[in-house]
């Protein structure tokens, strides 16, 4: 937990930096596909330390989510037999298996799900590939469910001010959960 920490620091730092821009955009495509810290925590102080340009950074985190997202799509359909021994040593494995249970069940709905609430997103593009998902209803998916989750924490920052910060860390895991849940009772109610 130490080493994550310590990641989790140098992109708090990273989000003051003159290129933070360009740094928001790499984490946000090296998260989607393999990296364990989420781009929020990049976005949020940025937007926080110029809310003026908050819209801006969510739609440079979205693009490089949804392009890292496609990079773990390529991942599992190529190479999905080198990284499985890592999905089991670093503890993925239980969530890629529940992953692959609900693409057969809600495919794009998984997609969209996991894009937006603070399940791995990764392992969802990962298993996209593996079980060959249709790339239009992955990347649409990935679109709304990643773009939904970004432009809330900009819409938070532009609403709340330096409250937003504050505000977002106290509530963010019950906002996305009680989303989700909306969400699957709004698609159970729909598809019965």
């Amino acid at each position: 937990m130490h080493k994550f920490l310590a990641l989790y620091e140098y992109v708090l730092k990273l989000a003051s930096h003159a290129k933070a821009k360009y740094y928001l955009f790499f984490l946000s495509v090296s998260e989607s596909s393999f990296f364990p810290i989420p781009p929020d925590v990049m976005l949020l102080p940025m937007c926080l330390a110029n809310p003026s340009k908050a819209w801006r950074f969510a739609l440079i985190t979205t693009v490089g989510s949804v392009l890292g997202g496609i990079i773990g799509y390529l991942i599992g359909i190529y190479a999905f037999g080198f990284i499985e021994p890592y999905l089991y040593d670093w503890g993925y494995m239980p969530a890629y298996e529940r992953a692959v249970m609900w693409f057969d069940e809600w495919g794009f709905w998984a997609v969209f799900i996991a894009g937006f609430s603070p399940i791995p997103y990764k392992i969802f593009t990962i298993a996209g590939g593996v079980m060959i998902m249709p790339i239009l209803p992955f990347v649409s998916a990935s679109i709304i469910g990643r773009g939904a989750r970004f432009y809330l924490i900009a819409l938070f920052v532009i609403m709340f001010g330096k409250q937003a910060d504050e505000l977002i860390r106290k509530h963010m895991g019950k906002l996305i959960w009680g989303a989700v849940i909306l969400i699957t009772l709004i698609l159970f109610l729909f598809t019965t």
